[in-house]
């Protein structure tokens, strides 16, 4: 499986996506994050679980906890699957253009 594939995966729950965008707001103990998602703890770690595989969240441990942030570079690989197809949307933006005044009387 390709990483832009895991990324898009992880990214599909919603709730996975809602940690990940409050990791954005800076680092977080699995117990905060379980208390702002109103899930359990085993299943907020599944969920970060997920995320880590997915390249998308580090964890630093400082003896019994567990502290996650979001990896910077993290979205990267999506950067050239979104300019692909920001080109082929471009092009035939340009081609319907086009259309549009060659029917315009």
């Amino acid at each position: 499986m390709s990483r832009e594939d895991r990324i898009f995966r992880a990214l599909a729950d919603p709730t996975r996506r809602a940690v990940f965008e409050r990791l954005t707001r800076g680092e977080a103990p699995v117990l905060d994050l379980t208390r702002n998602f109103g899930v359990s703890q085993p299943a907020i770690s599944q969920h970060l679980g997920v995320l880590r595989r997915a390249g998308l969240v580090r964890q630093r441990r400082d003896g019994r906890r567990a502290y996650y942030r979001v990896e910077r570079s993290a979205l990267r690989p999506l950067v050239g699957w979104i300019e692909r197809y920001q080109a082929f949307w471009l092009g035939r933006l340009g081609q319907m253009r086009k259309l549009l005044e060659d029917l315009d009387p």
